[in-house]
């Protein structure tokens, strides 16, 4: 699926994010653009998977895929607790959660004021 930014190189980069992600099965997949929020980054893209052995192959699977395209490589946190897994490149962070941790957290909410393309076509029910 196509990720439409203003940025080509950065739509380039969110698409290979979303391919590798929507690969290894992510569910409801949201990219929010925070690029006149002030934040730290531009954008997050958050998804999740049904168990922390998914959220940690959704992850290898983004690290790969990026690594092929040559961007340079992020910081990543949580990997082996596999409940939530951040992976900061700067520009964009890659959040992958668990269902239970994604609901818990609930970034979408925070950020519900964020422009979004969500990537599986499906909206994030309510908790």
């Amino acid at each position: 699926m196509p990720v439409v930014w203003r940025d080509p190189l950065i739509n380039q980069i969110l698409s290979l994010v979303v391919e590798a992600a929507l690969d290894k099965k992510a569910e409801d997949l949201t990219i929010l653009d925070l690029t006149k929020h002030g934040s730290i980054t531009d954008y997050f893209v958050i998804c999740h998977g049904r168990s922390a052995r998914q959220v940690q192959a959704i992850s290898d699977s983004v690290a790969m895929k990026l690594k092929e395209a040559k961007v340079r490589k992020g910081h990543v946190e949580g990997y082996a607790a596999g409940a939530w897994v951040l992976m900061d490149y700067g520009d964009f962070i890659v959040h992958i959660f668990t269902d239970e941790k994604r609901n818990y957290y609930d970034l979408d909410r925070l950020w519900s004021d964020a422009p979004r393309l969500t990537g599986s076509g499906r909206t994030r029910k309510n908790s």
